[in-house]
């Protein structure tokens, strides 16, 4: 009995069945939803898979279709275009019954943790009814990751020749290097004893971790649908794409061939009383080696994906991963300074820390931020949006003098400069930590135009930075009009905006410049100081009348 002959033994359409006339083309939006529906019912079902057959009536009829292997390319192309994650069907196999052709789309379950949606919405069956995946089946399936390390997960049917031989080298070096006391032992451990002992297999057996990080390249398969690939793009100062290249398993070994490729030239910049060095790398390495191996640490492999290193050669580089950031802010761990007390890959992070890859002592999103501040450059800006982590590193200076001088103020805690670098980044502050800045007086103005107070200005010596910032104020802008208007009679608005513009604060654009003067124009005018007047609506004193 072939697999269409076992599909239609059963009663009627259910949670993963799906039966459609489709004799001569099929719906491919209603297709879409049918796909998120399934998958989703499959994954609650606890199956592996889902099944819409095309060219069967509701009652079982066989009728036939008449779609082509164009048409059913199209079919496979939307759905991995509108689906989250970009799924598509295992496989649409094409079988004849009676005389009719009949195709089997065969639909994978949906991720652990992660519904499948389509267009955005997530799909769900009630019997033969379709609609939108209720509240509490999205809950049952985003909570399935809770428990779940994918990393100690055994790979069937892998063994240890699935793994580089140089990658186990690099390895017990690298082993030995965080063990001193063990190498004389090391030397004498089988590569299977080994293994054990850092904790890459269990008992011999093959895990996602040993796979992802000493596994040959033509490995990663045992691993699918997770992806083991660092991928490397250069891209010029307008964001055109220059270079690229993939690096795969072994992972220990790939991260350096992919530091290779960062061009890390020399920066250069003028001494300050021997403060600070003539020249610096524009990435520290510990830099670069510790985002990627945060990527690969914490990455979230149910939801496949590749960790992508961006370099731009306007000099900043841009890593980022799938997977949302489980201390909820970087605040928090910088603040915290500790272990967290979980991860999402636990056995793949303790595996990394055997092989001097990464720590567990919460000091690592740190030491980024202080070799930042140390070189003047700006802070690391994290974007933790859309259930990925990009993590910004630039790698030069904006404002050198503000850098240093920040550095020099040993009042401010490491805190206080993360957000006095959104300020000189101008990125929007929360509303918490607009309270925090303006509550030690740090930055003055509203919620939409701040700038450093006066107080950090001449903190850091730059009062004439503060002035062209904050501008001149309502009232100045006022007496300015008045004096205008009672020196040549009459003016339109533009005349104010030729002598006024240069003058308002530089935090504000060209737009919120003009509006501001046509606010101060309708003040004076509600003070009854000045009104409009003719055609050509000039203003005038209304006291010279």
């Amino acid at each position: 009995m072939n697999l269409l002959d076992t599909l239609l033994t059963a009663e009627t359409e259910n949670e993963i069945l799906e039966f459609k006339e489709a004799k001569n083309s099929c719906d491919i939006d209603l297709m879409g939803k049918y796909f998120s529906a399934l998958s989703n019912e499959a994954n609650l079902a606890g199956k592996d898979r889902a099944y819409i057959l095309l060219g069967v009536k509701n009652d079982k009829t066989i009728v036939g279709t008449s779609i082509s292997d164009t048409k059913i390319n199209e079919i496979k192309y939307e759905i991995s275009k509108n689906t989250s994650l970009n799924i598509s069907f295992i496989s649409i196999e094409r079988f004849i019954k009676d005389k009719n052709s009949v195709l089997c789309c065969i639909i994978p379950a949906s991720p652990q943790g992660i519904p499948v949606a389509w267009k955005r919405i997530c799909y769900g069956r009630d019997g033969e009814s379709l609609g939108p995946l209720n509240i509490n089946e999205i809950e049952r399936i985003r909570n399935q990751k809770k428990n779940i390390d994918w990393s100690i997960q055994i790979v069937k049917d892998a063994t240890i020749d699935d793994l580089s031989h140089d990658a186990i080298i690099f390895a017990r070096l690298q082993y030995a290097e965080k063990n001193q006391k063990l190498r004389d032992e090391i030397i004498q451990w089988d590569d299977k004893t080994f293994l054990n002992k850092a904790k890459l297999t269990i008992d011999g057996k093959i895990t996602n971790a040993a796979i992802l990080l000493l596994g040959k390249p033509e490995s990663e398969h045992f691993i699918s649908p997770a992806v083991a690939t660092i991928t490397w793009i250069l891209k010029d100062k307008d964001g055109v794409e220059k270079d690229y290249e993939h690096f795969s398993c072994p992972l220990i070994l790939s991260i350096k061939e992919v530091y290779k490729k960062v061009r890390n030239i020399k920066y250069r910049y003028i001494q300050d009383n021997s403060l600070f060095p003539e020249e610096v790398q524009q990435y520290d390495p510990y830099t670069i080696r510790e985002a990627l191996n945060n990527c690969i640490a914490h990455k979230d492999y149910f939801m496949g994906g590749k960790i992508v290193l961006v370099e731009n050669e306007d000099g900043y580089l841009i890593f980022t991963n799938s997977g949302d950031f489980i201390p909820g802010t970087i605040e928090r761990v910088i603040d915290s300074d500790a272990p967290e007390a979980i991860y999402r890959n636990p056995f793949l992070a303790n595996a990394m820390v055997n092989l001097n890859m990464i720590d567990t002592i919460g000091s690592g999103i740190k030491r980024l931020f202080m070799i930042q501040q140390g070189k003047f450059f700006p802070l690391p800006e994290y974007d933790l949006s859309n259930h990925a982590v990009k993590l910004t590193i630039t790698g030069k200076v904006l404002d050198l003098n503000y850098a240093r001088k920040l550095a020099a103020d040993k009042t401010l805690s490491l805190s206080d400069i993360m957000l006095l670098d959104k300020v000189q980044k101008k990125k929007q502050l929360s509303d918490s930590e607009f309270k925090h800045l303006k509550s030690k007086k740090l930055i003055e103005g509203g919620k939409r135009n701040y700038i450093i107070s006066s107080i950090l200005a001449k903190t850091t010596h730059q009062e004439s930075d503060y002035m062209k910032l904050k501008g001149i104020d309502d009232d100045f802008c006022k007496k300015m009009i008045l004096d205008y208007l009672k020196k040549f009679g009459s003016a339109r608005k533009a005349k104010f905006e030729d002598f006024l513009l240069p003058k308002l604060s530089d935090n504000l654009s060209e737009q919120q410049k003009k509006d501001k003067i046509k606010n101060i124009l309708q003040a004076l005018k509600r003070e009854k100081k000045i009104e409009p007047q003719g055609k050509t609506r000039e203003w005038v004193l209304i006291s010279s009348k």
